[in-house]
């Protein structure tokens, strides 16, 4: 009798880490995702999340704009970011915040420059946060609206497209810096949980 009640609690113990692990393992710990906003106009931005716990994700991501002129203005763009969310509820679902770090390189028109010929070439690295909100479409698809910006240090040559041929129209001996606080990244991903 001693015998059938302990192989009783054995077989239970192994139903139980069975049902605990069947449980844990229908959890979905892994997103890929697109940026709905920028696909209709031809820039690509893909991003892949994985959980590591209940509250904490860790994010890649990359975001294109391959325009050699868009509205004849220079618009190539290519951007990767890493970032880590903390979601105040559970991971990816509902609110987050986020800290990443990113780098780009770029041959742009800068929005201040938009009325004249020049234009800049060169690459940055940032450094910021992000806030946002995962909507729950159903088990596998979600919406992720989310915003995000922080210090942005540029090193770039300025051109003049207007002569030919072209010439630097800054006067620094290597590269043109410059630093800035401001928004880079953001946008309402369409999400596919795995």
């Amino acid at each position: 009798m001693y015998k059938n009640l302990k192989l009783k609690k054995i077989l239970s113990i192994i139903v139980l880490a069975i049902l605990s692990n069947t449980t844990y393992a229908q959890e979905y710990k892994n997103q890929i995702k697109g940026n709905a906003l920028f696909a209709p106009i031809g820039m690509i931005n893909i991003g892949y999340e994985h959980a590591f716990s209940q509250h904490w994700t860790g994010q890649a991501d990359l975001f294109v704009s391959p325009w050699k002129s868009f509205a004849g203005r220079h618009l190539q763009i290519y951007m990767g970011h890493l970032e880590t969310r903390y979601y105040f509820s559970k991971a990816m679902e509902k609110w987050y915040v986020g800290a990443n770090m990113g780098m780009a390189v770029y041959d742009m028109q800068k929005w201040n420059y938009w009325n004249t010929s020049l234009y800049q070439k060169g690459f940055n690295v940032m450094l910021g946060a992000s806030v946002g909100y995962q909507l729950k479409i159903n088990d596998h698809w979600n919406l992720d609206m989310y915003l995000g910006g922080g210090n942005s240090q540029g090193f770039y040559h300025g051109w003049d497209g207007s002569k030919s041929p072209r010439e630097r129209y800054d006067d620094a001996d290597n590269w043109n810096k410059s630093g800035e606080w401001i928004p880079y990244r953001g946008g309402i991903m369409v999400a596919y949980k795995f």
